[in-house]
């Protein structure tokens, strides 16, 4: 009863669009909770109009916010290099859609049921513009995730590469830099499956990061 629940939410927020599949045809994976090198890569206005875009360090992945305060700077901190692309947006008459250059994406939120619901219509917005969601990395809080964030994020697991539950560290709060942090090592296994799954599903890339 659950999985027919689930397989018509689907149907409600992703119409007509068919779940990520693994290359054995099994569904993606949901991964229940690393370490990182090099620089942040934050695309500023002299980066977009460089020709050709900015150089890119090998293995860099490209983060994207469902919402705002997902914590994209900090995981892009600790996943370096990395591009910290902000918060998701609909394309615009002075904006155009992601374009990650065949980088890994990955989409982050926060565990509430309102972060969740913005991983949603995130993770559609992507797929609109051709986007493929790598990882969904969701952040926790310190408290229990709630049942119905739970059951949303088990939803889009059909519709990412996996999900990646990151615990919550409270040190981030009073550091200056996320990687001065002595990372737990719970926190350290979800970003190594972060990496592993990310640049298992994308090839390396040639062109520019673009908003």
């Amino acid at each position: 009863m659950i999985d027919q629940d689930a397989d018509a939410e689907r149907t409600r927020a992703f119409p007509g669009v068919h779940p990520a599949r693994s290359p054995a045809g099994t569904p993606a994976r949901l991964i229940a909770a690393g370490h990182g090198d090099s620089p942040v890569i934050p695309v500023t206005a002299a980066a977009r109009q460089r020709p050709g875009g900015r150089p890119r360090p090998p293995g860099a992945v490209v983060l994207v916010g469902a919402h705002g305060g997902a914590g994209v700077t900090t995981l892009a901190g600790l996943l370096r290099p990395a591009w910290d692309m902000g918060v998701v947006k609909r394309p615009g008459p002075d904006r155009g859609p992601l374009r990650p250059g065949g980088r890994p994406v990955l989409l982050v939120t926060r565990n509430t049921v309102t972060a969740a619901g913005r991983a949603v219509a995130a993770t559609r917005l992507l797929n609109e513009q051709g986007v493929p969601v790598a990882v969904l990395a969701v952040i926790g809080d310190g408290l229990p995730e709630p049942a119905e964030a739970a059951y949303r994020f088990r939803v889009l697991g059909a519709y990412v590469g996996a999900v990646v539950r990151v615990p919550f560290v409270p040190a981030f709060r009073i550091a200056a830099n996320p990687r001065s942090v002595d990372l737990p090592r719970r926190a350290r296994r979800a970003l190594a499956e972060i990496r592993a799954l990310a640049h298992q599903a994308v090839p390396y890339p040639a062109s520019a990061t673009r908003p």
